[in-house]
């Protein structure tokens, strides 16, 4: 039996004592174990089943020489053999199935399947988190502290903290499901639960939101044109544009009423997004300025009837995108000076 000393630092989130320190992969690997909620009875069954992809992209992510900063959490559950908790440092008895993962099973596999091919990633460091004899609802409490109320970081925002990473391909996808899931769940946003993602509900595809902000997003597209690179510019633009629409329908009492508004519709959504992407950014950009006032300001729809589901029930496809985007655009056609009025 190997004994073994770590230097810890000690914590304490909600009652729970937590000791930090580093500890060699292959050392974690010997002790731990996976208690899946539903299919073991013992206390702290709180994961879930693995998932064989998630495992070999992790792998794969290992092998490139990849490593993890944020830490694995795991509970002791070996009554017999505990941890002695010194003043400046811990020791634990290396055994088999002595520590629940509460946190990095997913990790803990890829790193298993990548020691079988590169047997010295085993020597490596991991920073682990150890709690001792948790119950069932300390550990599910610390379970969903991690899955639920710690929302992940958009994954297209890397771009903006680090650079674009050349050979990923699929950053402007990213970025566009990014926004889509912005709007879908932020209680503000007039999309909110309306973009119909996969396995849910809603009256807007996604794959139309990404589609209608793909190309603006990319390098040379719109956006990139004004200076409007950031996810959080980008988002907030959006915003602001529906907002607009949205204040103008809520006033007639229409943006809720799924029979008459056209912009809870995926071709809506669509011609909404070409007319800004074609006309209206560049306007704001002139003006300095993406606020709701000024989109409100630039559209006009508060001065004039507002178009509903029934001006093209007979148009489908990209003809109802067409007539949307030319009716958002009206009032700037009217604004443009006659020729006389022109200085050359």
């Amino acid at each position: 039996m190997t004994i073994k000393e770590f230097t810890y630092i000690q914590t304490k989130f909600e009652g729970i004592d937590v000791y930090t320190f580093p500890m060699q992969i292959k050392d974690l690997l010997a002790i731990h174990y996976i208690a899946v909620r539903g299919e073991d009875s013992e206390e702290g069954s709180v994961q879930r089943v693995l998932n064989k992809s998630r495992i070999k992209s992790i792998k794969e992510f290992v092998l490139d020489d990849h490593m993890f900063f944020n830490t694995f959490i795991i509970n002791w559950t070996n009554k017999e053999k505990l941890p002695l908790i010194k003043e400046k440092h811990l020791e634990l008895k290396l055994l088999e199935k002595s520590a629940q993962v509460l946190d990095g099973q997913h990790r803990l596999a890829g790193l298993q399947a990548a020691i079988e091919e590169k047997p010295e990633i085993g020597e490596y460091y991991a920073l682990t988190s150890l709690c001792i004899g948790l119950n069932t609802s300390k550990a599910a409490s610390i379970f969903l502290n991690i899955n639920s109320e710690q929302k992940p970081v958009p994954r297209s925002l890397v771009y903006d903290l680090f650079g674009e990473v050349d050979d990923d391909r699929n950053h402007i996808i990213n970025r566009a499901r990014d926004i889509a899931q912005e709007l879908n769940e932020n209680k503000d946003s007039p999309y909110f639960s309306q973009i119909k993602f996969p396995g849910g509900t809603g009256l807007v595809d996604l794959a139309t939101v990404v589609s209608s902000l793909k190309l603006s997003l990319a390098k040379k597209g719109a956006f990139h044109n004004i200076g409007l690179n950031n996810f959080e510019n980008q988002k907030k633009v959006i915003l602001n544009y529906f907002l607009a629409i949205h204040n103008a329908y809520s006033k007639e009492r229409i943006w809720n009423n799924k029979s008459k508004n056209p912009f809870l519709s995926s071709a809506g959504f669509f011609g909404a997004m070409e007319a800004l992407t074609s006309t209206l950014l560049t306007k704001c950009s002139v003006r300095k300025s993406f606020t709701a006032e000024t989109f409100s300001t630039l559209l006009g729809l508060d001065n004039r009837n507002l178009m509903i589901k029934g001006d093209f029930k007979d148009i489908e496809g990209k003809t109802r995108r067409t007539a949307i985007k030319e009716y958002l655009l009206e009032s700037l056609s009217h604004s443009i000076p006659g020729e006389s009025e022109y200085e050359f």
